[in-house]
């Protein structure tokens, strides 16, 4: 089976140089240890209270950073170009049990870049687009949320 969806891509151009938008950007968020996910099925009720104190700003965790742009070097020059994968379990949580294929979305990834005339961009799909597909008004109230926490986590970095 095959689903088309219309999806609602955000760019961004922000204020800050890469390095400084990057730099802020990993000092807000919070960090996962992932040796604690691991003790779910024997500890949830620590489990749960680990995360709820690793919440960064807009209660976002930084899960990984991918540096596509170093990997640029490859073939040629490196750029600046940085993927975040950023949530949180806990607010996953909020949308999967109510429909598990929210999953595939969770976490969230924004992409930070570098431009030819050193403009910083900052790109990701609107997570109410990716996980209001599954017509779930659940799930799509805990995604316009996540709207918002991207919005204000982008606006508080870029200073």
């Amino acid at each position: 089976m095959r689903t088309i969806i219309d999806m609602n891509h955000q760019v961004v151009k922000v204020t800050s140089t890469f390095d400084d938008f990057t730099r802020n950007l990993e000092v807000a968020l919070g960090r996962l240890d992932p040796t604690i996910i691991q003790k779910v099925g024997a500890e949830p009720a620590f489990v749960e209270a680990h995360l709820k104190l690793r919440g960064g700003e807009e209660d976002l965790i930084l899960f990984d950073i991918q540096n596509h742009g170093q990997l640029l070097t490859i073939v040629g020059t490196p750029k600046k170009a940085k993927q975040y994968v950023v949530g949180n379990p806990l607010i996953a949580i909020q949308m999967t049990q109510h429909d598990i294929r929210a999953a595939l979305y969770a976490p969230l990834r924004l992409l930070v870049y570098e431009a030819a005339d050193q403009s910083v961009y900052v790109e990701y799909d609107l997570p109410s687009s990716l996980f209001g597909q599954f017509g779930n008004a659940e799930v799509t109230k805990v995604a316009e949320s996540l709207d918002l926490k991207l919005v204000n986590l982008i606006a508080k970095v870029d200073q």
